[in-house]
């Protein structure tokens, strides 16, 4: 039987689909370079960049590999970079120290990225994690971490990284208060045109599985991360962490993990209407890199439809390991 060739129906929501031309046209969300800031860890224990297994594809830089993928990303058009640092066993104390020593590895990541792409914005993670002994973001005593004690240490962290040249600081620890006393220490100190982008609403996942492997991070003890990272279960809690970071001073907020946490980024843009950022943390990397592999899914495919949830979703800017992938497969169309 031929299909009905009358009127009906008058509306027909296909006529807006029919073609790659009108589909352009009326699309409502779109993905470029310019959404992405690039995750890049680095080591400081000579040689050059060394393979992570649980996250194929992503190096663990030198300091010499990260500003030449600090060059790359920015000739895709990728306007930030965000570096991690993996710091020797023997500089992980107790109340991380190393995290503010302006010789240290990542202040020597932000002065050489800057120097070669001195227009890209260097963001620079603040948290104890990869400089403490015990892996945690904060200084623990008696299994608890110390909030104010933590705080002393953030700040610390922060201006080394400014006096380096950082862009933006990102704290991730989750203390309570931490981002009034940052920006109150940075205007001080005359660093009041360095923003910060706060990771507002951290939950406490197991997605962040390969980034723990990345940096030699994985909690050691002391203290339980559901302590200060938040319970996956809330939403209503992440509009209150967000509210808290804006009043005290953040200009950019970020929701991490990102895929499963779609809905919160939604609440968020939605709410404040401020810059916002989503991290597709590592373990989401790492399930699209394994089907892919596996020939499961299409990659490019998949990883484009994914970062598209997040712009769709309400996202600023995205940090994602596929940022260099992801500008190629734009480029090409």
């Amino acid at each position: 039987m031929s299909e009905h060739t009358g009127a009906y129906p008058r509306i027909r929501p296909r006529r807006n689909r029919r073609g790659p031309a009108i589909r352009d046209l009326v699309r409502e969300s779109a993905v470029t370079p310019g959404d992405f800031i690039l995750p890049v860890f680095v080591h400081d224990e000579g040689g050059g960049p060394q393979e992570i297994a649980s996250l194929p594809g992503v190096m663990r830089h030198s300091l010499g590999s990260v500003i030449e993928a600090a060059q790359e990303a920015w000739e895709l058009g990728i306007p930030a970079i965000a570096p991690f640092p993996k710091v020797a066993d023997g500089k992980k104390t107790i109340d991380g120290r190393e995290a503010w020593n302006d010789d240290g590895l990542m202040p020597q990541i932000i002065r050489g990225v800057k120097q070669v792409c001195p227009d890209m914005l260097v963001i620079p993670d603040v948290a104890l994690d990869p400089f403490s002994s015990l892996g945690q973001d904060g200084i623990v005593e008696d299994g608890v971490i110390l909030n104010e004690a933590t705080i002393d240490a953030l700040v610390k962290q922060s201006l080394c990284q400014a006096r380096a040249g950082a862009d933006l600081v990102a704290p991730s620890d989750m203390m309570d208060g931490r981002i009034g006393r940052i920006r109150e220490a940075l205007d001080e100190a005359g660093f009041d045109q360095v923003g910060i982008l706060a990771y507002s609403a951290k939950y406490a996942s197991c997605f962040y599985g390969p980034f723990r492997d990345a940096l030699d991070s994985a909690p050691r003890g002391g203290a339980d991360k559901k302590t200060y990272q938040m319970d996956p279960a809330n939403t209503d809690e992440a509009l209150h962490e967000v509210a808290l970071d804006l009043a005290e001073g953040a200009d950019m907020v970020m929701v991490k993990p990102g895929l499963p946490y779609l809905d919160v980024l939604w609440r968020v843009k939605q709410h404040f209407k401020r810059p916002t950022a989503v991290y597709q943390v590592s373990g989401e990397y790492a399930m699209l890199k394994a089907a892919s592999m596996n020939g499961w899914l299409d990659e490019r495919s998949a990883v484009l439809e994914a970062l598209l949830a997040f712009k769709r979703a309400g996202a600023d800017a995205i940090l994602t390991y596929y940022a260099a992938d992801a500008a190629r497969w734009l480029r090409e169309g």
